[in-house]
């Protein structure tokens, strides 16, 4: 049997299925372009920053963390942030979080489709392994006596045809999302213990008073 015939065979649901396969590629093939291109395994610069911040050089950790990486940008922006004597303790916060935030949702942009993808041909598949029973049950009342078990055995495994290709499609890209849904935790994890490194070696309060550790995993929700 030919993929057009076994698209055709499973009718016009199939088809749908086909196209969410194609999305679910394309989304898949655009996230793990993005990923690679923003070099997210690569992250030795983070304690090298720290070390730089530790040693009182600032300008050096702010050379160090100009790259394209959200976590960097997140520590860049924490680092300047804190630095800043005009800047007090919320509206520290409140940068470092915007920052963070818009990072976060740029990797997460496409997964919450994988993931629609991921649920949604199951269930249509199911429903076209429905409409393909009815179908073949229609086929056996009009045969009335004349009911021919192999035509009914056709009818049967037509019908489980959109059944297999929704699992087909389905179980790729949950495996696809929840790769890149780790990796992303994995990210939010990193940036989150930056930032409160970074504001611990030298974060304020409103009333200039260094920020302790205590304070800056509770603040930050660590």
């Amino acid at each position: 049997m030919t993929f057009a015939q076994f698209l055709s065979k499973g009718g016009p649901v199939m088809y749908v299925i086909l196209a969410l396969s194609i999305l679910a590629l394309a989304i898949v093939v655009l996230k793990s372009a993005q990923f690679a291109a923003l070099r997210l395994k690569q992250t030795r610069f983070v304690d090298e920053a720290l070390k730089h911040i530790i040693d009182g050089d600032a300008a050096a950790a702010g050379r160090l963390l100009d790259r394209n990486h959200p976590v960097a940008r997140v520590m860049r922006a924490t680092l300047a942030s804190a630095r800043d004597a005009r800047l007090d303790e919320q509206a520290v916060r409140a940068e470092v979080e915007r920052v963070g935030s818009a990072e976060l949702r740029r990797l997460e942009s496409w997964l919450r489709g994988l993931s629609a993808i991921g649920h949604l041909c199951p269930l249509l598949g199911l429903f076209g392994t429905v409409l393909g029973m009815i179908a073949a049950f229609m086929t056996i009342e009009h045969a009335a006596s004349a009911v021919n078990p192999a035509q009914l055995a056709g009818g049967i495994w037509e019908a489980l045809l959109t059944t297999a290709f929704g699992l087909m499609v389905a179980i790729p890209a949950m495996a696809a999302f929840y790769l890149f849904e780790g990796e992303v935790d994995r990210i939010r994890a990193l940036m989150k213990d930056g930032t409160v490194r970074v504001l611990v070696r030298c974060g304020k309060r409103a009333d200039g008073s260094l920020l302790t550790s205590a304070a800056v995993g509770e603040d930050y929700g660590v």
